[in-house]
């Protein structure tokens, strides 16, 4: 798991002092006094030995006192020590999986299909849920047409992935007839359809530069029709690295100032911190957990982010993850995020099986 911070050594009764102190934080939100820590299961010590255990932890940077009180916290690095290695995963129910099953349906369109995984999330963490949409150059190009517009311009529909539908309207050196955008249309499809469009731009200008001084008007005008309409798309550039959020109210229960939910809301609305941060997910198989600082990004010392990567066809697509208290109980939410990243995964690579 990401962030694994340098080895720390615990023996085994202070880590099992350590889970206990951690566990209830997670559950209550208070520091744990040593009298509470002594009457847990398995610890067999006395109140008196708990504070000395709890002093050496202190001094490894693992807890702290909270303010004046007695009792102790884990801090960030406790918490860390606590998921690497001490932490037991909650399989995730039947119903639940049977419920992302269901509701992440291969007929959705694409992103119909990520923004329920990013709704139904967000209702099993009750956490703030992002995701990263794919790559637009990811997309394949199974259709286009040309429609004339007045002024020199002409609308182009296309279809990617046999699903999603766009809209861009290009700007023309002169203006074609329907007949003509027609036949361009026609020769795109039957030479291009199919293409990834990362590599779509590169296969038309080899062909322009291949075939120019044999190519005749209509397969001029169809190349550069088609190089037109992705330029234009580049300008969407950005829109390709979208972030879909829900459930941004559960930023409200996390335990920070006012001021700092504010800044994370300021930062959900802007999207730029939380994009920088899943694009690095992107580059890092399995589940990624970032706790407070960990984060890189001083907007995110107040939370914990557990992401996954999902896929499509074989290839990494995105990410998806929620954003909630560092105190969040880890042992479910880490196997649910995982879960519906592979659920996601599969209802993405069915999408694109069924193409033919």
């Amino acid at each position: 798991m990401s962030k694994k911070q340098d080895s720390v050594a615990v023996d085994e009764r202070a880590q099992t002092l350590l889970k206990h102190l951690v566990e209830h934080y997670i559950d209550e939100g208070t520091p744990a006094a040593s009298k509470v820590l002594a009457a847990q299961p398995g610890v067999e010590v006395s109140p008196a030995t708990v504070r000395n255990i709890m002093g050496e932890l202190e001094s490894q940077g693992l807890v702290r006192s909270p303010h004046t009180s007695a009792g102790k916290i884990p801090t960030p690095a406790g918490l860390r020590f606590f998921v690497d290695s001490l932490l037991s995963r909650q399989p995730v129910n039947a119903m639940t999986v049977e419920q992302l099953q269901t509701q992440l349906n291969p007929d959705l369109a694409p992103k119909d299909l990520v923004s329920s995984a990013s709704k139904l999330l967000s209702h099993l963490t009750r956490m703030t849920c992002v995701v990263l949409l794919p790559r637009q150059d990811s997309a394949v190009l199974r259709h286009i047409e040309f429609l004339p517009l007045a002024g020199q311009r002409a609308l182009v529909i296309l279809v990617l992935n046999d699903r999603e539908v766009q809209n861009r309207v290009i700007h023309l050196e002169r203006e074609y007839s329907e007949t003509e955008l027609t036949q361009a249309a026609n020769f795109i499809n039957r030479e291009f359809g199919g293409q990834p469009l990362s590599e779509l731009r590169e296969l038309l200008l080899s062909s322009m530069q291949a075939d120019k001084d044999r190519m005749d008007q209509l397969m001029q005008s169809a190349l550069d029709l088609a190089t037109r309409a992705l330029d234009e798309g580049d300008a969407e550039a950005e829109d390709d690295r979208q972030v879909l959020v829900s459930g941004e109210a559960a930023l409200l229960d996390l335990d920070a100032s006012t001021e700092n939910v504010r800044t994370l809301f300021e930062a959900f609305t802007r999207k730029n911190d939380i994009l920088q941060l899943l694009d690095q997910c992107l580059r890092s198989d399995g589940i990624q957990l970032f706790i407070g600082q960990e984060a890189g990004d001083a907007v995110f010392d107040d939370v914990s982010i557990v992401t996954a990567r999902y896929d499509g066809g074989g290839q990494v697509a995105g990410v998806l993850g929620v954003v909630g208290p560092t105190r969040m109980a880890y042992q479910t939410v880490i196997p649910v995020v995982d879960i519906t990243a592979r659920v996601l995964s599969a209802a993405m690579s069915a999408q694109q099986g069924g193409r033919g």
